[in-house]
Formats: structure tokens, C-alpha cells, sequence
């Protein structure tokens, strides 16, 4: 079997899609001819864990690892609060405080491209080692954090490998870059660093068309889009509590507020004595503080429920629960192309997903396309208001749930086959 290298920084006990992608290509790789082996670091900092991911590690699976010395170890004497959320990408969108500031500049501008950089160097000359021992000529570096590219750009100075550069999002076009307060010269090496990967990898992967379109603008180099998938079987929801619940779960930062769903539901109870006491807004994982203060502000506090980030398989069967599932990005022109890795579970959960975001937003494409729900952008009041009645006359019917065939080419399995003859590809 051919063997490749993938150099990731999330992998279990993190929690999140980040570690998903690949936990998932590790797992069917070898079924395709591939026998993947991994970097790791030894004592990472992650925001948020999932002891249960750890299940779906193969037990064959070769991992090395090596030390890193991250700043947020020490940045947590001074808040522990700002960051955690600092590092889960939540970032202050209104009346940033001085500590806020502060944390912001120094992760933008004494950090590049990210707090992980400190990793590189030692990484690069510990895999030169690992790559003459196993036998290896390609390696796959998987990115945010986007300092594991450097990793890949060193080794192919040095050695004569394969590279393929796997971005999970984008670098300089991501929602929260434009917030890290850099300065021209920080702003310059960013995009420096971005081209110099871009135009030294072998390959780059995309996990959307919009960032593959993007890079190739920037690079000659081959760019293919491998999004993110599912690896339950689909379809099959399960009823709920009785309640009209909106589910959102995962990260709910600052900037992706949809103010025009609370008014629109605010307004709907306002009107509809049924519709309120059916009503359950539903948000579960890292959710920001400015997002729940908004809802409570619309009325809605005794209808809206936080929760904790909850294990895998837990937040799999929230989603089958659910009667409807929230999807959000920043209404930003630049957040295009961004398809969050839970799009494609909401899909195989058998509910109708409700896609708030930005004008020509890829995800909502794919939504519509595959019949799985409908997306809106920040200004369309009207219509999502006609649709949230309109489901909710659905789901007294019992007939809300949503089921499309058309899902099965974003199955894990079928997403792996298609990275597997890139890799194979010579």
C-alpha cells in the first residue's frame, strides 16, 4: 500500500468538523490502496473536547508526535474566558473591551500566520527523519491553522515529495481575519506566506468551488474541491419532545448574528399564542454571549435554551430531534465561499435546514440543489417569515421532514474514493 503523510493539528480528543475531515479519510483510506501516517502535536490546546471522536481512531494507525509550545497557555493567566474564545474563533463584533484589543492585535500581528507557528521548525527537521524511515514521498498538510502549510513548505525545500495542501477554509478571505486589527505589514506577510504555499504545493484541495476559484487566481498549481461529508446513514429522523424546536449547533460566533430570525420569530409569537408556546430555540456549543443578549432583547428568553458542546453522537441525534436546523454565516461577501462542516450532517438528518447568509452563498446552493432546505440572506424578512409558517404548519402535520437522494455524493466513503486518486495521481 502506498503510504502518505498528513500532518493535521485537530485530531481526537478535539472536537469540532476540523477533526472530523480526516478522522474520516483516515478511516477509509486504506480501503482505496492508502495507508495513511500521522503527525500530531504531543500536548496541543484545544478549546473544545470530544473524548468519544477518540472510538474512531483505527487501532493500526501509525501517529507520531512532537512537543509544542503554544501562547495560549500563558495568554490564559491573564483571561481564560477571551481565550478560549479567542482560539474557537469567536471574536468580539461590537465595543470591543481594552483586553479584547489587545488579545486580537497580538494574535494578528506577533503570530503569523497563527499561534501554532512555533511548531514549524521543529516539525520540519523531525519529519525529515520519519519520512526516510516509513518509506514516504507524499504528505498532506490540512490547515487552519494555516501554520501547518509552513511544515509542508519545508519539507519540500528539502526533500523531493509530493505536497498536497488541504485548506479546510481559506486564509487571508476567512470572516474573522479582517478582525485580528493587523497592521499593513502583518496584512503584506499573511498574504506573502498564503502565495508562497499556494505556488510551492504539488496540489491544493478546497473544501468549496468559491476558495478554489479564489486560489487559482493566485496559483497555476492544480486546485480540486473535496468538501467536507457525512458518515451516518441518512435520513432517518427521530421525533422530538413536541416541541417546534430551531436547533443550531456548533460555534456561534459574534458576526454571524441573524438579527432578522429573532425579529421574525419575536414577531410570530407575538402574533400566534400557538406558535409561541410550541416555540424552542435551541443553541448548543461555543455560542456568543453578544448573540444570546440580542435574542433576550427580542423578547424571546423564556423560548430560547443554551447547551454546552456536546460528544459527536450526541449532537447527531440532536439534529434527528430537531424540527428545524440553523445554519449561519457572516453576511460578508468574502464568506461565500465558506460551507460549514455540519452542513452536510444537517443534510442527513432528515429535517428541513434553514440557511441564513450571505448573497450567493455556495452553502445555500447546495442546500437547494439537493432539496434539503432554503437559505436567506440578511434582508429577507418577508420571505423567511413565510417559510417559517409554513414549516411550522408542516410539522403540525407530522410531514416536516426533509430527504434527498441526491446527498449520497457527500457521503464520507464516496468524498475519500475522489482523494484517494489525487493522491494516487502522479
Amino acid at each position: 500500500m502506498k503510504k502518505v503523510l498528513i500532518v493535521a493539528y485537530y485530531w481526537p480528543p478535539a472536537g469540532g468538523p476540523g477533526v472530523q475531515r480526516w478522522l474520516k479519510f483516515v478511516k477509509y483510506l486504506p480501503e482505496y490502496g492508502i495507508r495513511p501516517v500521522l503527525y500530531i502535536p504531543e500536548n496541543p490546546h484545544y478549546p473544545i473536547l470530544d473524548q468519544s471522536l477518540t472510538e474512531e481512531v483505527p487501532e493500526d494507525l501509525t501517529i507520531y508526535k512532537s512537543p509544542i509550545w503554544e501562547p495560549y497557555s500563558w495568554a490564559g493567566w491573564l483571561s481564560k474566558k477571551k481565550t478560549k474564545e479567542i482560539s474557537s474563533g469567536i471574536v468580539p463584533r461590537s465595543n470591543p473591551s481594552a483586553l479584547d484589543k489587545i488579545f486580537l492585535w497580538i494574535r494578528g500581528n506577533l503570530f503569523i500566520p497563527d499561534a501554532r507557528k512555533f511548531w514549524v521548525k521543529p516539525s520540519v527537521k523531525y519529519l525529515m527523519e520519519i519520512l526516510e524511515k516509513e518509506g514516504i514521498n507524499t504528505v498532506i498538510t490540512t490547515g487552519p491553522p494555516h501554520s501547518l502549510h509552513l511544515i509542508g513548505l519545508g519539507l519540500k525545500e528539502r526533500q523531493n515529495i509530493r505536497w498536497i495542501a488541504d485548506f479546510r477554509d481559506p486564509w487571508t478571505t476567512i470572516g474573522y481575519h479582517k478582525s485580528l486589527r493587523l497592521t499593513r505589514a502583518s496584512e503584506k506577510k499573511h498574504s506573502e506566506l498564503e502565495k508562497k504555499v499556494l505556488s510551492s504545493a504539488d496540489e491544493i484541495l478546497t473544501t468549496s468551488k468559491t476558495t478554489a476559484a479564489e486560489f487559482k487566481k493566485v496559483t497555476v498549481r492544480p486546485v480540486t474541491v473535496i468538501t467536507n461529508g457525512y458518515d451516518s446513514s441518512p435520513g432517518f429522523a427521530v421525533d422530538g419532545d413536541g416541541y417546534f424546536s430551531i436547533s443550531h449547533i456548533g460555534s456561534l460566533l459574534s458576526e454571524r448574528n441573524p438579527s432578522v430570525l429573532w425579529k421574525v420569530l419575536s414577531d410570530l409569537c407575538r402574533d400566534d399564542v400557538e406558535f409561541h408556546k410550541a416555540l424552542r430555540i435551541r443553541l448548543t456549543g461555543v455560542v456568543s454571549d453578544e448573540i444570546v443578549q440580542e435574542i433576550y432583547n427580542f423578547g424571546l428568553k423564556e423560548v430560547v435554551e443554551v447547551h454546552p458542546y456536546l460528544p459527536h453522537e450526541d449532537a447527531l441525534m440532536a439534529q434527528r430531534t430537531s424540527s428545524i436546523l440553523l445554519l449561519v454565516e457572516i453576511n460578508s461577501e468574502d464568506t461565500r465561499g465558506i460551507i460549514p462542516g455540519k452542513l452536510f450532517e444537517y443534510m442527513a438528518a432528515g429535517r428541513p435546514v434553514l440557511a441564513i447568509g450571505p448573497k450567493d452563498w455556495e452553502a445555500g446552493t447546495m442546500l437547494e440543489d439537493t432539496g434539503s432546505g432554503k437559505v436567506f440572506t440578511y434582508t429577507m424578512e418577508k420571505e423567511l417569515k413565510n417559510t417559517i409558517l409554513e414549516w411550522f404548519r408542516d410539522f403540525r402535520k407530522g410531514t416536516l421532514n426533509r430527504v434527498s437522494p441526491e446527498i449520497v455524493q457527500y457521503s464520507r466513503k464516496a468524498l475519500t474514493k475522489k482523494l484517494s486518486e489525487r493522491i494516487l495521481w502522479e
